[in-house]
């Protein structure tokens, strides 16, 4: 069986990426989410386990203590990380994972899985990310005003993946990464078995 890739979705605090990821993992059943830990506190809309494993700081140093972690990242004043062991185990099935992440996490996983596909999630101006942030309704002016200008960074690093798709209407931007995620596994898997067939 073959392993499954590692596509990683990144892009500034607000931008839209669960938005994103939620609906491919709607449109693709045989992709896995790959579901982070954080110390934030959970959302109203959000499920422990499904959106993210909400854990105290403390439990969040003992993983990464031990090794637990494929990345983890301090954003915002909290932790982030995507758990190893059940990384790898999706892909050892063959799923391919979906990491959706921050940006120092994303450098992390590039580091260590040099054959992930990074994908980053642009917005369509600094106005409207401000905007979609103050939307959400639970985050505070400082906050927003700390996550604009870590956005400010994190878009220049944008350089640094293979594709950058802006999510100006997020529909068309799910069509990007949809083709991204196509192109990636026809390129792996279709190509090298239709030659076979040829000869």
């Amino acid at each position: 069986m073959k392993q499954g890739h590692i596509i990683v979705i990144s892009g500034p605090s607000g931008v839209g990426k669960g938005t994103i990821v939620s609906k491919l993992l709607k449109q693709n059943p045989e992709l896995h989410f790959s579901v982070s830990a954080t110390t934030r506190k959970k959302r109203p809309s959000e499920t422990d386990g499904v959106h993210y494993y909400f854990v105290s700081e403390e439990c969040f140093k003992e993983m990464i203590e031990n090794d637990e972690l494929a990345e983890y990242a301090f954003y915002a004043n909290h932790y982030y990380g995507t758990p190893y062991k059940a990384l790898e185990e999706a892909r050892g099935k063959g799923y391919d994972v979906v990491l959706d992440i921050e940006v120092q996490g994303a450098a992390q996983v590039k580091a260590r899985f040099p054959e992930a596909i990074m994908v980053f999630i642009a917005p369509p101006s600094m106005a409207e990310l401000e905007k979609r942030l103050r939307n959400r309704g639970d985050t505070s002016d400082a906050d927003v005003a700390l996550r604009l200008e870590i956005a400010k960074k994190e878009c220049l690093q944008a350089e640094r993946y293979n594709y950058i798709v802006f999510n100006d209407i997020v529909d068309d931007a799910c069509r990007e990464v949809q083709t991204i995620i196509s192109a990636v596994n026809y390129e792996a898997n279709n190509r090298f078995e239709h030659l076979k067939e040829v000869l």
